[in-house]
């Protein structure tokens, strides 16, 4: 066995212990006889509310009042009984009811009738769950229902008894208690994070709690210093948990300098390094590029985080420590994945598509795209979306270019599916020329099964009228010519929903139809250009039917595939490339 999987099983295996013992752990707290002994907290008021920055939708306040709670993409209408009472559709159903994020949409409606329908929803929890549940008290459900009970006082809490309002204070007090002894038992990650910011949040806003202020804090910041990176991305590669983020971020910056403290340095300096981020995974649509987990972008959410984005400014071009580049001109957006895989306890939503890219160009032309995410999570699909071959790259022999862990044990102790493999080391070249910018990239993560080397290249016109596109490969031990007998190969080009494929005559090419009637051209210099089938996950309404450029062949007889994707008609286009084509230059190797 390879040193490089020896050691991917090594912290594997050490990611499963440390997940089980944390999870028996977690049980052990969570027993009556312990966690009645925990030390008590005593508070007698809330001084402050954070602002909850999430869309609220008041007509939604009706739905709530009559009984119908229509969350992840399933809906459950209460009979006589408690809704918390009834059988959950999902986990992630479940999960969504009990973290509370919903209250928004009650106080949204701002009536004497949702402030009482709140409150007999929460005293219902608090006598059913409130001393123990699952999946209700496991520490990223309950870091959420924290920081949605906080966000959410104002609705809870006006016009309340002095009943409700110590029976409301004591069940808050009792969670953060408990989230204080249990939140390293969070899976590795956002959710890990966001438990240390609902235990910042609580001692900001809860009285008596100034002594827990200095530690929360502390235990945020180092926690924000290893998941933010440096250019401002999240760990995991995932462009939506850079949104995610910033929506707890910005209001406990507000809370610090509501309670007349400086906003700890850790806070600051993550905001400052993901602001940028918003603008860089943003596509001429608005939308955010779909690599590593990012599925259906909240349009309202970005444009909410965009407002407190003081410095504006272009988007940066190049993301070194996220993985991504972007190449943007004459309005036209190229983003790329150019990144490695993340660490392992952090992969368990990220993708197999290095080297894939996303191109929009106008104000609503997304043309070539990833597979993404359904905004449900169903696991059929989540999985497939992960593969390679959704992403628009070279994929060897029908395989990705990582391997996923799927095993029930892992997915039960980890909560998802591990990413093993996948690309060590990426080369990465840019040159900004004023006549294109090029882009090259080459990545090791078919290199030891198969023996090749993916190599692509990237020329985005100044016009953004045109790329220019080549993929080449390499054999890994140095070899200028692949010598394996397994290198068969497809390049994939995924076409967005709302773009019309046509063939042409020739086999050669074909026509793309965007949205506001625009035509561009694929062409390719050699071989066949084949349309088949994909899915579109990525869509609010679930997945759609859409189109894929695929060229097939082997690395062996074609090493080198070139293509372009030019603006115009194929009948203007193919008159202007049979006369140049004899003296055509190579793309810049």
């Amino acid at each position: 066995m390879a040193r490089g999987a020896i050691g991917d099983h090594l912290r594997l295996s050490w990611l499963l212990l440390r997940g089980g013992s944390r999870r028996l752990a977690g049980r052990f707290t969570g027993h009556p006889l312990i966690r009645w002994r925990l030390p008590s907290l005593r508070a007698d008021q809330l001084l402050i509310a954070p602002q909850d920055l999430r869309t609220a939708d008041a007509t939604l306040a009706g739905e709530i009042y009559a009984g119908r709670f229509a969350f992840a993409g399933k809906v459950v209408v209460c009979d006589d009984r408690s809704i918390f009472e009834m059988e959950p559709p999902s986990e992630d159903w479940a999960a969504t009811l009990l973290g509370f994020g919903w209250l928004r949409h009650l106080r949204a409606a701002d009536s004497a009738i949702t402030r009482a329908n709140g409150r007999a929803l929460v005293d219902e929890w608090i006598g059913l769950q409130g001393s123990w549940h699952p999946l209700g008290w496991r520490p990223d459900v309950l870091s959420r229902r924290i920081i949605s009970w906080l966000s959410q006082a104002t609705l809870l809490l006006q016009d309340a008894d002095v009943r409700f309002y110590r029976r409301f204070l004591r069940s808050l007090v009792r969670q953060v208690r408990y989230l204080r002894h249990t939140a390293a038992d969070a899976h590795r990650g956002a959710s890990h994070l966001q438990a240390v910011i609902a235990l910042a949040d609580a001692a900001l806003c809860i009285a008596g709690q100034a002594r827990r202020i200095k530690a929360a804090t502390e235990r945020m910041g180092h926690e924000l210093q290893r998941q933010i990176l440096p250019d401002g991305g999240h760990i995991s590669r995932d462009p939506g948990a850079v949104i995610e983020v910033l929506l707890e971020l910005l209001p406990l910056r507000q809370l610090y300098a509501a309670r007349n403290l400086a906003p700890p340095p850790a806070l600051l300096n993550a905001i400052d390094r993901a602001m940028p981020m918003l603008r860089f995974f943003r596509h001429s649509d608005g939308s955010f590029a779909r690599f590593n987990g990012m599925g259906v972008t909240p349009i309202d959410l970005v444009f909410t985080l965009l407002a407190y984005d003081e410095a504006g400014g272009a988007p940066l071009s190049n993301a070194p420590h996220s993985g991504y580049q972007r190449l943007e001109a004459g309005g036209s957006v190229l983003i790329v994945d150019v990144g490695r895989a993340p660490p392992i306890q952090m992969s368990l939503e990220a993708h197999a598509g290095c080297l894939a890219f996303e191109f929009s160009t106008g104000k609503h032309n997304l043309l070539i795209v990833n597979c993404g995410v359904p905004p449900t999570a169903r696991e059929d699909w989540r999985q497939l979306a992960r593969a390679t071959s959704a992403h628009s790259t070279v994929t060897f022999n029908d395989t990705s270019s990582a391997r996923f862990v799927t095993a029930p044990s892992f997915r039960r102790v980890l909560g998802g599916a591990p990413m093993l493999g996948g690309p060590s080391r990426v080369a990465v070249t840019r040159d900004d020329q004023p006549d294109a910018l090029v882009l090259r990239a080459t990545h090791d993560g078919y290199a030891e099964r198969f023996g090749i080397l993916h190599q692509r290249t990237l020329v985005l016109a100044a016009d953004g009228r045109a790329i220019e596109g080549e993929d080449v490969f390499l054999a890994a031990d140095g070899r200028p010519q692949v010598r394996t007998a397994r290198d068969r190969y497809a390049v994939r080009f995924h076409l967005h929903p709302n773009v019309k494929a046509t063939r042409l005559s020739d086999g050669h090419g074909a026509m793309l139809m965007a949205p506001d009637k625009e035509l561009w051209t694929f062409t390719l210099r050699d071989g066949r250009l084949d349309l088949e089938d994909s899915v579109y996950l990525a869509g609010t309404e679930g997945p759609r039917r859409t189109t894929q450029l695929v060229i097939y062949g082997h690395a062996r007889h074609a090493p080198r595939v070139s293509w372009s994707l030019h603006a115009g008609p194929a009948a203007l286009l193919k008159t202007t490339a049979r006369s140049a084509r004899e003296d055509e230059p190579r793309l810049p190797l």
